[in-house]
């Protein structure tokens, strides 16, 4: 069963975990990494895995980027994972011991990180993602970020039993970093799309924190708690400032 899935994986400047990442996988006879302009030494410590094939490509958004990763892919299950996420050995027994119905896309609970603090708070806990799927019957949509398995009849979805670790963010200045790509991508893909105002970029950024830091508990998780709250909110009105600008042009 290991020998009909492949997994995909993202990565730039992904060091930090890509060898915990990868070690995790070594079960499964093929992994796609597709690398857009990594600076560190994440294609060298990719590149000590036997059973990995190893991509560059430019940056040309998150949807994109990950079908033309399954392209690259020799077997129809696909299983996609992101470099900073580390799979437990219970979850891969799991995984490899499914009974695979073409007709499902597998959910999986992913348990988020801050600094190595599991945060339940925030949205950041009942994390179930979409990620193990037969390549013939679905695809990742073209978004630019928040892409998503696009789902249409006779697909269902079905939610395994174990998790697998998220490290999210370590820093407040990695949190800051994401916040400005992500929301620069957004200005980029809704331009001439959508409609902004500062007055939506406001109204929306307060109602963010106040459903983060007090709806969503975010004050039981202290200070961690407050970052994750403001940080959402700040992600939210500057994407909703930069579509106002972009429109503008």
């Amino acid at each position: 069963m290991v020998n009909k899935i492949s997994v995909i994986i993202l990565t730039k400047n992904s060091s930090k975990y890509i060898k915990e990442c990868l070690n995790a996988l070594k079960r499964f006879d093929e992994i796609v990494v597709i690398d857009n302009g990594s600076s560190d030494d994440t294609m060298s410590l990719v590149s000590l895995f036997s059973n990995v094939k190893l991509y560059e490509s430019e940056f040309i958004g998150f949807g994109p980027l990950k079908n033309f990763a399954i392209s690259k892919t020799s077997n129809d299950w696909i299983l996609s994972i992101d470099s900073d996420e580390i799979f437990t050995q219970v979850l891969v027994d799991e995984i490899v011991n499914l009974a695979f119905d073409d007709r499902r896309i597998y959910a999986i609970l992913r348990d988020n990180y801050y600094h190595h603090r599991l945060i339940n708070c925030c949205g950041w806990e009942k994390d179930y993602v979409n990620r193990l799927f037969n390549k013939n019957m679905t695809k990742f949509n073209n978004r630019q970020v928040h892409e998503s398995l696009m789902l249409k009849s006779p697909i269902r979805v079905e939610r395994l039993k174990n998790s697998f670790k998220h490290y999210s963010f370590d820093t407040v200045e990695q949190l800051l970093k994401k916040m400005d790509k992500y929301s620069t991508l957004y200005a980029q893909e809704y331009k001439e799309v959508k409609k902004s105002s500062l007055s939506k970029a406001v109204g929306r950024s307060l109602f963010s924190f106040f459903k983060n830091y007090f709806l969503q508990k975010g004050f039981l998780y202290g200070y961690e708690g407050l970052l994750i709250s403001v940080s959402n909110a700040n992600g939210v009105f500057y994407k909703y400032i930069k579509l106002m600008e972009e429109n503008r042009k």
